[in-house]
């Protein structure tokens, strides 16, 4: 347990183990085109953000803001405060519980001045505190949200709460291509609409025809018909035989 504390409350070693937790989540839950990695959110400032999500913005043309996003872990407070409540020891908890909201408070104050700026990113930046018994033990202190959301436009995420989040956006995401897909359906419907206005006219012209040349068939059939039946009345019907030997019709021998 010593040497696992020692590791732990290293600074570097627990931002790193932070920022690579917060990476595999992303890598999980998003697209690699969808977040940047360490990349400057404000203009003009040397300030890298660790990740900042991009996020679609449907009524601006399909615009994307940049969303900051920093990993934090404040590891000693919190292993102080569970070492005091395992003790039972109510001021050690409540020294190491203040420590603990003082650190959260610096690390959002951190991602308000560095990274926040509209409308070039999001109103609103995210704290990822990497393991769920911290992220806990910080929502249940509503005091200590509601300063963060309010001073700082900053919302605290652990890891099932980040992955909630970034599956909206991923959602986001899809709802954007569909409407961009919606708008090529679209055409392509106006496209057919069109042909088929083109061929209901061809259609049209042809049935005309048809219904012309149906016409002309019954009046030869009819009319003609008729005439020339009246003008054969007065000749004498030969028979069958000797009708095909007239004509050249004849059957062969």
């Amino acid at each position: 347990m010593g040497d696992l504390k020692k590791v732990l409350t290293n600074v570097k070693t627990r931002g790193i183990m932070g920022e690579v937790q917060l990476s595999n989540i992303l890598q999980q839950m998003l697209a690699p085109e969808q977040y940047e990695v360490n990349c400057i959110t404000r203009p003009g400032s040397t300030n890298r953000v660790e990740f900042a999500i991009k996020i679609p913005q449907h009524q601006q043309n399909n615009k994307l803001l940049l969303m900051p996003i920093d990993s934090k872990f404040p590891i000693e407070a919190f292993y102080n405060l569970q070492a005091a409540y395992d003790a039972g020891d109510h001021a050690a908890a409540d020294a190491a519980g203040r420590a603990l909201e003082a650190a959260i408070k610096k690390a959002a104050k951190d991602i308000h001045e560095k990274y926040i700026c509209p409308p070039d990113t999001s109103e609103l930046g995210l704290l990822f505190l990497p393991i769920e018994g911290l992220y806990a033990e910080a929502v249940r202190r509503p005091a200590l949200i509601e300063t963060l959301q309010r001073d700082f436009q900053v919302i605290v995420t652990g890891p099932t709460t980040l992955s909630a989040i970034l599956n909206t956006v991923s959602f986001g995401y899809k709802t954007m291509a569909m409407e961009q897909r919606s708008g090529e359906i679209k055409q392509t419907l106006s496209a057919v609409k069109t042909e088929f206005g083109k061929f209901g006219d061809v259609l049209k012209k042809a049935q005309e025809k048809i219904v012309k040349a149906s016409e002309d068939i019954d009046e030869l059939v009819g009319v003609r018909t008729k005439k020339i039946n009246a003008r054969l009345k007065s000749f004498e019907e030969l028979p069958a035989t000797d009708a095909q030997i007239l004509l050249g019709d004849a059957p062969e021998p």
